[in-house]
């Protein structure tokens, strides 16, 4: 199915919003990128999915740029006509500072390079402290795209870059690989301390982002909100894995939570220049494993929630939160059974907790099948959060409990002496449950499937 008829699909499976979505951030839908048609069909769709709060995207191909670049500047054209946002994948523009040039490579005691391929096959990661002179190339890549849309006065509102496999990263065999390489150890005089180890990494792989990614960017337009998958402020723990990481080793240090390995992370958000903040709240399979709970939809709602709720928490309030939602079990097993799916009305709740633990916006990622039920159960809960638009522009959250036991969860938004309040039960609770709100013990009712205004003392 093409991205015109999946655009297609989801108008006629989704209602317009029944309340205005003002200056929010629009749903961004992955899955919609690159719509082709004439200009009258654009145009229409585009005007149709606005209707129902839906953002499409536009993908920078670097590597295709001579056709590529004239087909972004007219598409960025038809939405500045419409006045809808211009919303970016700009990956293909980020990548890559690890080529597989030879210069890039660790360094043995032998004088002899290598390359670490624990997280990709495809890609080489090679030595931070080598990889410098790559910085020009890229950033001429950013400012291929970004200078043309800015000659032409059109505007880039979301770039958002799915940086991932690429410079310097921790995790798998990362720390083995630095240790081994003569470089590493001469610039991590300490490098048997993993927590040295990440930082120096973390360190660079924020001033790659920050030097040839964020500040190009914000040097023509500053107004304009950049970030990458992944990045966000943080309590100092990752809550969740990637599908190209492996669980910790021995020797790398982590908590557990059941069996859930909690890991050290930097919090060096500040250091990337982003302007927004972009956690990654999907079902990863392994996520249901981890826990022992015969309520199967705890087991998911818990350790996302734990995302949702160190990162909404962590970001300062002028700070937008987009996230990145998905559904659908991410990453199930190829061979053998996968884990029972979350249901509906749990993620349909855990969006709603999200919008009143501090995140902002909502992008959605999903596999081609899965477009148009991922898209209704999003835009659902995005078009009914617009009725409390008062509270989600201006009110401050208030409650970040994580309950340790399926029970019951309550999220809120305070503004002034109002609450706007949900309350999600896992296990059966009529009775009202007592939360503390600076200093007062509040009831909270149980009302499942809705939100709650509630008056403060």
């Amino acid at each position: 199915m093409t991205t015109l008829e999946h655009a297609l699909e989801i108008i006629a499976g989704t209602q317009p919003l029944a309340h205005p979505r003002g200056n929010r951030i629009p749903f961004i839908v992955w899955r919609l990128t690159d719509l082709q048609g004439d200009d009258a069909e654009l145009e229409h769709t585009l005007r149709e999915l606005d209707a129902r709060g839906i953002a499409t995207v536009t993908t920078w191909h670097y590597g295709a740029r001579d056709k590529d670049l004239p087909r972004c500047l007219h598409y960025a054209g038809i939405l500045k006509r419409l006045g809808l946002p211009v919303v970016v994948n700009t990956t293909s523009v980020v990548n890559r500072f690890f080529n597989g040039d030879e210069r890039t490579a660790h360094i043995d005691a032998d004088g002899n390079p290598f390359f670490d391929l624990s997280h990709s096959e495809r890609v080489k990661i090679g030595c931070p402290f080598a990889v410098e002179f790559r910085y020009q190339a890229i950033r001429a890549q950013v400012e291929t795209y970004v200078k043309a849309h800015h000659e032409r006065g059109l505007p880039l509102d979301i770039l958002i870059a799915d940086w991932e496999i690429d410079g310097p990263i921790e995790w798998n065999d990362a720390w083995t690989h630095a240790k081994r390489c003569t470089r590493c150890c001469k610039s991590i005089p300490d490098i048997d301390d993993f927590h040295a180890f990440q930082a120096a990494y973390r360190r660079i792989r924020n001033e790659m982002q920050r030097q040839c990614y964020a500040d190009v960017v914000r040097s023509l337009y500053p107004n304009t909100l950049v970030g990458n998958y992944a990045e966000y402020p943080n309590d100092g723990r990752r809550h969740w894995y990637d599908y190209f990481e492996h669980p910790p080793k021995r020797e790398h240090p982590h908590t557990l939570d059941h069996l859930d390995p909690v890991r050290p992370w930097i919090n060096g958000f500040a250091d990337t220049h982003y302007t927004f903040a972009m956690p990654v709240v999907y079902t990863w399979h392994r996520i249901h494993g981890w826990y022992p709970w015969p309520e199967s939809d705890y087991r998911w709602f818990y350790s996302m929630l734990k995302v949702v709720t160190n990162s909404g928490r962590s970001a300062p309030a002028a700070l937008p939160v987009i996230s990145f939602v998905h559904w659908h079990t991410t990453s199930p097993p190829k061979n053998g059974s996968a884990a029972p799916q979350m249901s509906e009305r749990a993620y349909s709740e855990l969006l709603w907790h999200m919008f009143l633990r501090g995140h902002d916006a909502l992008a959605m990622w999903c596999t081609d099948p899965e477009t148009l039920k991922e898209t209704q159960l999003v835009q659902t809960v995005y078009a009914q959060a617009l009725e409390h638009a008062e509270f989600l522009d201006k009110g401050t959250p208030v409650l970040f409990d994580v309950p340790a036991e399926p029970g019951t969860v309550v999220s809120a938004l305070k503004l002034g002496k109002r609450l706007l309040v949900r309350r999600t039960d896992f296990r059966p609770d009529p009775t009202p449950v007592q939360v503390n709100i600076d200093g007062v013990s509040v009831a909270i009712p149980a009302e499942p499937g809705n939100c709650q205004i509630l008056q403060l003392p």
